[in-house]
């Protein structure tokens, strides 16, 4: 028996995803708006200009909220390739914007986590 999970892909205990990612955006892809990961996108609350299927209301509602292309991919457990197409047909139909995040002030400099950087050194130099 196949569980389908509230807010998940149909998936199985031993097989994984039972559903090709590229089938969630109709076979498509290449997005036709221009996303990168870190991308920051968020739902409009408009009338959408469309018919989307059930994935565009999950990215829909994860994006209530001012969140990266990459997040949504990661919440969706789908590759982010498959996030920008569908972000795209959203964003033509009005129902999300996008926007980069914002920047830092003029002359705000924060400087890096010195414990951080050295943490992700010795985990690379123990990968090596």
């Amino acid at each position: 028996m196949t569980p389908v999970l509230p807010d998940g892909p149909l998936v199985d205990e031993a097989a994984g995803r039972l559903v090709r990612p590229y089938t969630l955006s109709d076979g498509r892809t290449r997005a036709t708006s221009h996303f990168t990961l870190v991308t920051t996108v968020r739902a409009t609350g408009s009338q959408t200009q469309g018919a989307f299927g059930l994935e565009h209301a999950r990215v829909l509602a994860l994006c209530e909220q001012p969140v990266s292309v990459a997040e949504v991919a990661a919440r969706m457990q789908v590759p982010a390739a498959v996030v920008k197409v569908l972000l795209s047909d959203l964003a033509e139909g009005g129902a999300v914007v996008a926007g980069d995040a914002p920047a830092a002030p003029p002359g705000h400099y924060a400087r890096p986590d010195r414990d951080l950087l050295e943490a992700v050194r010795d985990g690379l130099l123990k990968r090596l």
